[in-house]
């Protein structure tokens, strides 16, 4: 089983067992605050964050998985609503020896260069879309630039800043992050570089703007 199947069986996985829990159960875990161990765990080695104004969420998501896709509008209005303390950072997923990293790390180029230009609220959701609905292969330059095109971006522009020396060492960057914040499943929120996420912990990808909410204000409460 390649790497893409492992992480969405596991997902469904998790999903199965929590629909087969039993109606007290799962009516118990509704009403309880989230719990470290269950909806979310400690990560082995804290990251350094990289602001202090504002608490640090960030999403670690791939473009070819359908719950990173779903996670997308729910994430986006989480973002919105703690747009004044939280700052959401995003790192595209690329599992280094994986058989899909070169996908991966095509994707992720296609990311960091939407990120430079200043594009990555407006074409976000339009690069799940194409790669989910329409079934487009974006790993090619070709195929990323005439998708840029057709969204309204100079190919000349997009295609300096994909190759450029910049993305190419943020997509290396990615994948050392993948590494040092022990992601495991997809998609991932990791907050203030201590707390982590996920469907198969949260209870499923509606559930993870909750657990994200309890993460940033436990972050936020006054430290003795």
């Amino acid at each position: 089983m390649n790497s893409k199947s492992l992480l969405r069986s596991t997902v469904l996985l998790a999903v199965a067992a929590g629909i087969a829990a039993s109606p007290l159960q799962a009516g118990a875990v509704s009403h309880q605050p989230p719990s470290e161990g269950v909806q979310f765990v400690r990560l082995d080695h804290p990251q350094p964050v990289r602001e202090s104004a504002r608490t640090e969420a960030v999403e670690f998501f791939w473009y070819d998985c359908g719950h990173s896709q779903k996670l997308e509008q729910p994430l986006q209005a989480w973002t919105e609503k703690h747009r004044a303390d939280v700052a959401l950072r995003r790192v595209p997923a690329v599992w280094p020896g994986s058989s899909d990293e070169g996908a991966q790390r095509a994707h992720a180029r296609l990311y960091y260069t939407l990120e430079r230009l200043g594009l990555v609220e407006r074409l976000q959701a339009a690069a799940f879309r194409s790669i989910h609905n329409d079934r487009a292969d974006l790993t090619a330059e070709s195929a990323a630039t005439d998708w840029a095109v057709r969204h309204g971006v100079d190919a000349e522009l997009f295609g300096r800043t994909y190759r450029s020396a910049e993305v190419g060492q943020s997509v290396d960057d990615a994948a050392a992050q993948f590494v040092r914040y022990g992601i495991n499943e997809l998609p991932t929120v990791v907050v203030q570089g201590e707390y982590r996420t996920s469907p198969t912990k949260a209870g499923g990808v509606d559930a993870m703007p909750e657990v994200l909410d309890h993460l940033v204000q436990q972050e936020q409460l006054p430290k003795h």
